[in-house]
């Protein structure tokens, strides 16, 4: 009988340290065969050196989701194509895909443009349900509890509320997190946003931190004004404004820590940010206040510089970019009045002018957040109802352009603009993107998996786990099946072969969090020509054991067709050790 297939399917690495949650263990040849259903490798070994007979030409398609509007706020649809223009680092680049949607509903290019009013507020279009996956939204609801006020954060949950129930539309998925000096995942993604908006009245009954935040303002502003010497009221500053800038890294790591795991979740992504506001510079207003007091201190409003965190946003938002996520920003503090005048806090020397720049110092963050990612910030207001009807306008209502880049995987950050031929409309959009490699996206789809149990299956592929045998240290060795659609493969005639290029990628995390690098095996796959008919109904099996500690681990696959550029995601929860 003929040979049926030749490749390495068992991992074969030595273990040499326990990873977090997982590392490739010594392949035991006693491991039971795949199912009937799978297709059988026989007892010849290829190296996958063997298979490197052709070049995979990757071709990489980059979204970018525009907004457009008169100059008075109206939406305009109804463009099309050739209506852009889009540049990447000020060159011009041909559009190669065009998607335009109105009130929730794709549709086709060519209409006349039409102005629509920014309060109309129409139902949810509820049969949208053929979205393609790419254009899918995924918001993540954000309550920042460590940067708001109680009182504040409960007033805006009325319209928060009223928006995730009658405002999405099908098919979208909501998450809700908050921040209480570390994320809480409170409500994993969901298509069922009436869920989020019921779980806000559990947060509603949660501490937060903004009140004790701003009665150490109110101290140190005391301070300086009752202070004889500037010096020492300088000494108070730096105090202050280090404690506000360390606590301000954390509040800027984990949202760069969320934008980060949500690189590999496919579709539109939007972060509703609700938050009293972050400063752009720590202790700003304290450092105006010694100003304000002596004129002579004019190195006071210098020093503040050094607690700039304008870089660490850009850092952060250059990675929402990169990873097609947009900022919709609420403040939360509303129409804010000076503490000058108010009684609770009046003091003497209390200046309006340094309320001011306190003010400005936390609404430039959620300005900024929402303009370099193409989102919208919602302040001044004690009602973000319409605030958060343009942000619904935003994900019913928007084109999608998208290009083939001349470079692929340089990891470069590149610039991006868009233009309509008519210069009395305004286009907001993301201003850049990373070009990451096809090994980094292979492995933000993996963690993205791991994190929010996302899946994206264009091969069909699935996970079986095998038998677990545990060692004397405790740990045990879990043998896991990944099996492959060989009908849903590309496969190349290589002599009496028929050839496909795979890669896996694999990362596991455990019950406390700990997650182990994401690692990655070629699988070359090869069917004799004679026997194709009949593989194509089968599974290829990659069979692998992987070393992990007992208890539930979460494991997240993906595949990768590099023949067809088509990925797919996949991930389950083992329970190691349980009987």
């Amino acid at each position: 009988m003929s040979r049926l297939l030749a490749n390495t399917l068992r991992a074969a690495l030595a273990v040499a340290v326990l990873a977090p949650a997982l590392a490739w263990a010594q392949a035991d040849p006693t491991a039971p065969a795949p199912a009937p259903d799978a297709v059988q490798p026989a007892a010849e070994v290829e190296t996958p050196e063997a298979r490197e007979f052709f070049e995979a030409i990757e071709v990489n398609v980059v979204n970018i989701d525009v907004y457009v509007t008169d100059k008075k706020g109206n939406r305009i649809t109804g463009l099309t194509r050739d209506d852009f223009e889009l540049l990447e680092n000020g060159k011009r680049i041909q559009i190669s895909n065009f998607y335009a949607v109105e009130e929730g509903r794709a549709v086709a290019g060519g209409a006349a443009p039409t102005e629509t009013a920014p309060s109309a507020a129409p139902a949810p279009a509820w049969d949208a349900v053929d979205t393609p996956e790419d254009q899918r939204l995924h918001l993540i609801v954000y309550i920042d509890n460590f940067n708001i006020k109680v009182f504040d954060r409960n007033r805006v949950f009325t319209s928060l509320r009223e928006f995730l129930r009658t405002k999405l539309t099908r098919g979208d998925r909501v998450m809700l997190i908050t921040y209480d000096r570390e994320p809480h995942v409170r409500r994993p993604f969901t298509s069922d946003p009436a869920t989020i908006a019921s779980a806000l009245f559990e947060i509603e009954k949660m501490s937060a931190m903004g009140n004790s935040a701003e009665r150490e303002r109110q101290e140190i502003l005391r301070d300086i004004t009752e202070a004889d010497d500037p010096s020492y009221a300088s000494l108070r500053a730096r105090s202050y404004a280090e404690s506000v800038f360390n606590d301000l890294s954390f509040s800027l790591d984990s949202l760069k820590n969320l934008v980060s795991s949500l690189a590999g979740v496919p579709g539109r992504k939007a972060v509703l940010y609700v938050s009293s506001g972050l400063p752009l510079i720590a202790g700003e207003d304290v450092f105006h206040a010694i100003q304000d007091k002596w004129a002579s201190a004019t190195s006071a409003i210098l020093e503040s510089r050094n607690y700039d965190a304008t870089r660490r946003y850009q850092e952060m938002l250059a990675q929402a970019n990169a990873n097609r996520i947009s900022f919709y920003t609420i403040d939360a503090g509303g129409l804010r009045t000076s503490t000058s005048i108010s009684a609770e806090n009046a003091r003497p020397g209390a200046s309006a002018f340094v309320d001011s720049i306190y003010f400005s110092n936390l609404q430039g963050s959620l300005q900024l957040m929402a303009e370099r990612t193409g989102g919208k910030a919602i302040y001044n207001t004690n009602d973000p109802t319409k605030g958060l009807d343009l942000v619904a306008g935003d994900f019913r209502n928007y084109y999608s352009l998208g290009y083939s880049p001349a470079h692929s995987g340089d990891g470069r950050y590149h610039k991006v603009d868009v233009k309509t031929k008519r210069k009395d409309l305004v286009v907001r959009h993301r201003d850049g993107y990373r070009d990451k490699t096809t090994e980094a996206r292979m492995a933000d789809g993996v963690m993205s998996s791991l994190f929010f149990d996302v899946e994206s299956n264009p091969l069909g592929i699935s996970i079986e786990r095998g038998p677990a045998t545990q060692r004397d240290d405790g740990n045990f060795v879990v043998t896991v099946d990944v099996r492959i659609p060989i009908g849903k493969l590309t496969l190349l005639p290589q002599g009496d072969d028929q050839t496909a290029r795979v890669r896996v990628f694999l990362a596991a995390m455990d019950q406390k969090g700990g997650i182990s690098e994401v690692q990655e095996t070629k699988v070359p796959i090869a069917v004799p020509t004679e026997q194709l008919a009949d593989a194509a109904g089968k599974n290829w099996v990659y069979s692998v054991q992987l070393l992990m500690r007992g208890g539930p681990q979460k494991l997240a696959v993906g595949v990768r067709d590099d023949l067809a550029a088509t990925s797919s995601f996949a991930v389950r929860t083992l329970h190691v050790g349980a009987g």
